[in-house]
């Protein structure tokens, strides 16, 4: 049964004692899906995460002729054991420039990136295009660098986004691509006869990550089959959080077969070690203990931070999205209305052990370096700023910094929804608001499905498995049940 067009979350009056799982990092499975099928033998993904994104680069690995069996995760619902048979580097199924062989990637920036450049090992040609919103999105610094390491790629419309046609080449760089196929490169003449001398000399490259670190992700993935070098720039690789996951990983990969554990994604996570501090905010204050099963304990997700920073063993008044968070930056602004100074005494007359103790966090705050939040799913600055000012927050923006000063009267106006954009962690970030303030109510809620299929339910389940919310149809009322929370 499909989840209503709108739902209203009905905040938690009593406290909470849960231990949530949460399923695999979505930003792992993608990199361990490409190295796998580029692998030598065979290699086991486990606890691999199964939703949108990753389901759309599995299909489209198989498509290019990677053998991948997927089953069931005992411990958790929305997670995969992926068995991916290595190609070893090949590629045997390609088209031809007068039929490429079509590849969709919906709106999944990863497969879209980490694709583009696998598709240049392979024989033939390939046809990238996903959801409207995906063929928005930056893809030219990419594009740039492949087509430097001597590879033709295409956008249709000449603006270096999707559709593109990219010409795959098994020559190794011996040949320029763009000669093989006889199609002129649309830039210039002078690009393609720089193309002909990258192909015919050292395949080096070099890529911005100003916009997105996935574009050096994608040329990581793939340097060593590829036989490229991969030069970084705009932006620091060793400070690049998801650049230094992606060559953590190589490092650690089984290259030759075996079994790799894909740990819970952090991001994902943060949505529930925000609950305790969300439920103990302000007026009303609820006590309660609510934790994330095998919260990741490397360092490869920027977003493992975020444990730390919401238990207040560190506290900070600005907070980037360069150097401090990821994706869970959106939460903690999504939240930070409720920064209120905790009351003297509780109302539930639970206290928590000191360890597990959430201290207030500062009166104002600053989130800085929101420019790369403009150019994901959605524009995710504005869909906050506009969002959080439905709900009266004390909220301003300028050159991508939002500042935030508390209100303790946060209420949604009757009439009024909060739009997600079709953007899951638009629409997370505001459920977990939704436990503490009345009348949260979330249009299109299946957007979840991108990363987190149950995440609904995970609020509607009972404890200790999840937060017992109501959560209702807000069209008619009714409470739903939690069989009737999945997004498909």
């Amino acid at each position: 049964m499909a989840l209503p067009e709108t739902i209203e979350i009905v905040p938690l009056d009593k406290p909470v004692r849960a231990e949530i799982t949460v399923p695999g990092s979505k930003s792992i499975t993608n990199r361990a899906l490409i190295l796998a099928a580029l692998a030598d033998g065979e290699v086991t993904l486990a606890g691999a995460l199964w939703s949108e994104d990753t389901q759309v680069m599995a299909e489209a690995l198989q498509k290019l002729g990677s053998e991948i069996k997927v089953e069931p995760d005992p411990e958790e619902f929305c997670n995969r054991t992926i068995t991916v048979k290595g190609l070893g580097g090949n590629i045997p199924n390609g088209g031809t420039a007068e039929k490429p062989l079509e590849l969709f990637v919906g709106n999944a920036g990863t497969a879209a990136r980490f694709l583009a450049a696998f598709v240049c090992l392979g024989n033939g040609v390939y046809r990238l295009s996903g959801v409207p919103r995906m063929h928005e999105r930056p893809q030219a610094a990419l594009f740039e660098a492949l087509r430097g390491l001597g590879y033709l790629v295409e956008s249709e419309k000449a603006n270096d986004k999707l559709p593109a046609k990219i010409f795959g080449s098994s020559s190794r760089g011996n040949e320029a691509p763009c000669e093989k196929s006889g199609i002129r490169n649309p830039k210039s003449e002078i690009d393609q006869s720089l193309l002909t001398s990258a192909a015919t000399k050292e395949k080096k490259c070099r890529v911005s990550i100003a916009e997105s670190s996935q574009f050096a992700s994608a040329l990581l993935l793939c340097a060593k089959t590829g036989g490229w070098k991969v030069e970084v720039v705009g932006e620091n690789a060793e400070e690049s959080p998801y650049v230094a996951m992606t060559a953590k990983m190589i490092e650690a990969f089984p290259h030759h077969g075996g079994k790799f554990q894909i740990e819970p994604d952090a991001s994902s996570g943060s949505y529930f070690a925000a609950v305790n501090w969300v439920l103990w905010a302000g007026t009303h204050s609820l006590e309660s203990d609510v934790t994330v099963k095998n919260w990741p304990t490397t360092d490869w997700q920027i977003d493992s931070r975020y444990l730390e920073l919401i238990t207040g063993i560190r506290s900070k008044t600005e907070i980037s999205r360069k150097h401090d968070l990821g994706d869970s930056i959106m939460l903690d602004i999504v939240i930070s209305p409720l920064n209120l100074p905790r009351p003297a005494a509780t109302t539930s007359g639970l206290f928590l052990p000191d360890s597990k103790r959430t201290t207030p966090r500062p009166a104002k705050m600053v989130f800085r370096d929101l420019d790369r939040l403009r150019v994901q799913e959605t524009d995710r600055v504005e869909a906050i700023v506009t969002e959080l000012k439905k709900l009266g927050t004390n909220i301003s923006e300028t050159n991508n910094v939002i500042t935030i000063i508390p209100d303790c009267a946060l209420h949604l106006p009757a009439g009024q929804h909060i739009e997600t954009y079709n953007d899951h962690r638009v629409a997370m970030c505001f459920a977990v608001l939704g436990l503490k303030v009345p009348g949260i109510k979330i249009k299109n809620p299946a957007c979840v499905k991108k990363t987190f299929p149950n995440f609904f339910q995970k609020f509607a389940t009972p404890p200790p498995k999840g937060l017992g919310a109501t959560i209702r149809d807000a069209k008619t009322g009714r409470k739903l049940a939690v069989e009737e929370l999945f997004a498909e």
